[in-house]
């Protein structure tokens, strides 16, 4: 059976992308880092023959990026349109992820890929409370999945697993950060640096 790849994505455009960013550094680095995030993902994933990958574009797919397919994303919230998105392609399991997750690797998506071999469900928590992967064995019925979410807060993954019930067996990949804010930029950075500054102390 075949295995997809969504990629959620927001086409570059100044004032269009990272606005929480944006705020605090300013619409043309938040643009500069959005294409820079996005593109380092698509290079390191959306290659891989052991799925078939997919961009999710808002607000419009036009020839951005090449090489992959495109679909515009559905209107209405993150919830509606990543439920659109889940329900698109054909049989078989789906994973859906974001841009700004810069330590996503080939090998986070493999794990999420074999846990719905077992799961119906699999989760990648973000460290603020949200989720930066969310995959479907796809042989469950799942209407109300992101109904009532509290999307942009420290709830919107513990609401997405009560939306689950009791039928549903669900799984969980690595805690990994999402890029939205200086904060979370900044966090990021100093993990990062801090193992190479010990290893030359």
């Amino acid at each position: 059976m075949k295995r997809y790849l969504i990629i959620f994505a927001r086409a570059p455009r100044l004032g269009r992308v990272k606005s929480r960013l944006a705020k605090e550094v300013g619409m043309i680095e938040a643009l500069r880092l959005h294409r820079l995030l996005t593109m380092h993902l698509l290079e390191k994933v959306a290659g891989n023959p052991m799925w078939q990958s997919w961009i999710w574009v808002t607000p419009e797919p036009a020839i951005w990026p090449r090489g992959i397919y495109r679909r515009r994303q559905a209107m209405g919230d993150i919830g509606h349109r990543m439920d659109q998105a889940l329900r698109t392609l054909p049989v078989g399991p789906v994973v859906l992820i974001g841009t700004d997750i810069p330590d996503l690797n080939v090998g986070h998506i493999r794990q999420a890929f074999t846990s719905l071999q077992h799961k119906d469900v699999v989760f990648g928590p973000a460290e603020d409370g949200g989720f930066w992967l969310i995959g479907l064995r796809r042989r469950v019925q799942l209407p109300h999945l992101f109904d009532g979410v509290r999307w942009s807060s420290e709830h919107a993954l513990t609401d997405t697993i009560a939306n689950l019930g009791q039928a549903n067996s669900y799984a969980f990949v690595d805690t990994l950060a999402d890029i939205d804010d200086v904060a979370a930029l900044t966090h990021w950075k100093g993990q990062r640096l801090r193992p190479l500054m010990r290893a030359l102390s």
